[in-house]
């Protein structure tokens, strides 16, 4: 069987697919856990505060002419 990445969500007593798909009897399956809404949401926060800080209004434009090969 070729892998797959499958949504899902926890119902408080199982993992329930969102979605069908045909799975064989005890197939092997690994689970990520997703962070939930709020946590990822300050995580992308902190990541767009870092960009605006690296790549601010002050920041030169580049063109490819300004790349020096190695």
């Amino acid at each position: 069987m070729a892998t797959a990445v499958l949504k899902a969500h926890y119902d408080g007593e199982h993992i329930v697919l969102d979605e069908p798909f045909k799975l064989a009897t005890n197939a092997s399956l690994l689970v990520t856990v997703v962070a939930p809404d709020a946590e990822r949401s300050a995580w992308a926060n902190l990541a767009s505060e870092g960009l605006a800080r690296a790549y601010g209004p002050d920041e030169p434009e580049y063109s490819a002419s300004d790349l020096k090969p190695q």
